[in-house]
């Protein structure tokens, strides 16, 4: 059984599309997304530093239609996965792969919701951080010690910190025993109630918006259960903004459901990395650059068959 899965924030890096922008294909996809998000993907993807695409508005666009775009290379004239599943707003990019939204309307409900976060973290410094090991009830009491919220609840001994930016520092500090703290390059308090700003318009955009049922299996990062209305799938996008990611009960229900290898799309690397941890005996493939693609492909079509 195959699993695409798509990056959330933090997991863009400079320069990481400059390989596959030498595919015609993928080029011909950035610029349409491009188009229809208002921003020049090719610049951010290519030529900009890590402290430009940290930016919230540039980042959530960015890696949307990177996923988008690479999906679209390594599944043509493919078996179609059985499942997909996004980690924050990768969801965005699941929703189109999937075929709840198109790929013009998931680009305008990344550009609101990017540009409704950023705003949002603008109003308040306040940011993340990785806690990597120790005892997970520990490390909750030791995030909800410091005035921080377990925004995402990844797994594999991963569970991510936000809030201010001094209640940050603090755990970094005091972290929990046999556990480290790891600032992330993000800039603002996702999935917290800090992020309520951006509600509004993205629920209102997500009224206008033309959603289907989804033609493949899409997990939610609310509970991690399967979602068979692309209406109900789009209002729990517009929750996510301020309620927790649960990735591990995602994992667990992929394990559930069967899993037999796991791709993560452009810029591959965390979730395979966490998978390699919480999913036993689930292959894992990460796309990191157009090399790896002819290796995904003949992945994808054994997983797809299993």
């Amino acid at each position: 059984m195959l699993v695409i899965a798509c990056p959330g924030q933090g997991a863009q890096k400079s320069g990481f599309l400059s390989s596959w922008l030498e595919l015609p294909g993928f080029a011909e996809s950035i610029d349409a997304l491009s188009a229809a998000s208002g921003i020049d993907l090719r610049l951010h993807g290519t030529e900009s530093d890590d402290a430009t695409i940290k930016d919230t508005a540039l980042a959530q666009p960015l890696l949307v239609a990177s996923a988008i775009a690479a999906s679209r290379e390594l599944l043509r004239d493919l078996p179609a996965p059985q499942a997909v599943a996004g980690h924050s707003v990768g969801e965005i990019a699941a929703a189109q792969i999937a075929g709840i939204l198109d790929a013009e309307a998931a680009m305008e409900f990344v550009r609101v919701r990017a540009t409704g976060m950023a705003e949002a973290s603008a109003a308040a410094p306040t940011g993340m951080a990785a806690v990597v090991g120790g005892d997970p009830d520990q490390v909750l009491a030791a995030i909800e010690a410091a005035g921080l919220a377990p925004a995402n609840i990844n797994g594999g001994g991963q569970t991510v910190a936000a809030g201010a930016l001094e209640n940050i520092d603090a755990l970094v500090e005091n972290a929990p025993e046999r556990a480290r703290v790891i600032p992330l390059p993000v800039a603002g308090a996702f999935h917290t109630a800090y992020m309520a700003l951006a509600q509004e318009p993205l629920r209102d955009l997500a009224g206008t918006l033309t959603v289907h049922d989804p033609q493949i299996t899409i997990l939610t990062n609310a509970d991690g259960r399967p979602v068979g209305s692309g209406a109900e799938y789009l209002g729990l996008l517009v929750d996510q903004v301020t309620s927790p990611v649960r990735w591990d009960l995602c994992q667990q229900q992929l394990l559930d459901m069967g899993a037999t290898g796991l791709i993560e799309l452009v810029p591959g690397g965390t979730l395979t990395g966490l998978a390699r941890r919480a999913m036993k005996g689930v292959e894992t493939l990460a796309l990191k650059s157009a090399d790896d693609l002819e290796a995904a492909r003949a992945f994808a079509q054994t997983h797809a068959q299993a």
